[in-house]
């Protein structure tokens, strides 16, 4: 099994302040221009974002993650328009100065560059990239790693406090390009192109990964480990012995399902449960 690390260094310590950290997502509304947006007012879907923001701070949360899931079906990073980065900059800008914690940044689907420029906009602390190196084929189509390109535009907002959490053998898609290779070796390409954090998921939304891939994830890297999807009251003592904290999201809603609003009872129930696991 493999234990967490002395990581001096530590990206989650760095950011959070803690060796093991719960990160909560904001599911934004569909905004103006993608397919399921009926017309609701920006005040209306900045306020939404803004209710599941407090209640997962007020409910012990140490971190949020901003992310366009409403934009379904999510177009290619090349595809993604100037209005989505807009709009995700004004409500990090107003999710920082209410709730206080460190915020990160994702662009769907696996657009780094925008998820940049919103971070250094809005100040956040970190984006995640659901594929930083490698590729794979995707809900979308074919999926390239952008690393490089991501990191020259980071240098050129001269954004290097932005930090990088990077998947390993990403959810919601398909990863035969890349068969002849050991989810080992694909995890060490992530530090390779300079990720700070890593993160293992299931295979889709709410779907957790296994204790197995946990771990075989854990002992490719010297990186700071999250699990990034299927974290649940019942499961997160047993993650949290295994990495440096997970990134929670439907659990956490009305009805356990992603597009609800934040519960405040599973939020309090969930951190309640954690509190062994944090300590460990």
């Amino acid at each position: 099994m493999q234990l967490i690390s002395d990581r001096a260094s530590s990206a989650i310590r760095e950011i959070f302040g803690t060796d093991k950290a719960l990160i909560g997502m904001i599911h934004c509304p569909a905004f103006p221009g993608a397919p399921r947006y009926r017309s609701a007012a920006m005040d209306t879907i900045y306020d939404a974002c803004m209710r599941d923001a407090e209640a997962l701070v007020k409910g012990g949360m140490h971190g949020l993650i901003i992310e366009n899931h409403g934009d379904i079906p999510f177009s290619k990073p090349e595809d993604i328009g100037h209005e989505t980065a807009a709009f995700m900059s004004v409500i990090t800008d107003r999710i920082a100065r209410a709730v206080g914690v460190p915020l990160g940044i994702n662009v769907l689907a696996n657009a780094p560059i925008p998820a940049f420029a919103i971070a250094m906009a809005g100040g956040a602390r970190f984006i995640r990239v659901n594929q930083w190196a490698n590729a794979y084929v995707a809900n979308e189509g074919f999926m390239e790693g952008r690393a490089a390109e991501a990191m020259r535009y980071r240098s050129l907002l001269r954004a290097e406090h932005i930090r990088v959490f990077a998947d390993s053998h990403v959810k919601h898609g398909a990863h035969a390009i890349t068969a002849d290779r050991t989810i080992d070796e694909l995890t060490r390409d992530l530090a390779f192109f300079d990720a700070d954090v890593v993160i293992a998921t299931g295979q889709r939304t709410g779907n957790s990964a296994t204790i197995e891939e946990i771990e075989e994830i854990g002992a490719a890297t010297h990186l700071p480990l999250l699990v990034g999807s299927g974290v649940t009251k019942d499961n997160i003592v047993e993650i949290l012995r295994r990495t440096n904290g997970v990134i929670v999201a439907s659990s956490l809603k009305e009805g356990g399902v992603w597009w609800s609003p934040v519960d405040p009872a599973r939020v309090a129930a969930f951190v309640a449960a954690a509190a062994p696991g944090l300590e460990a």
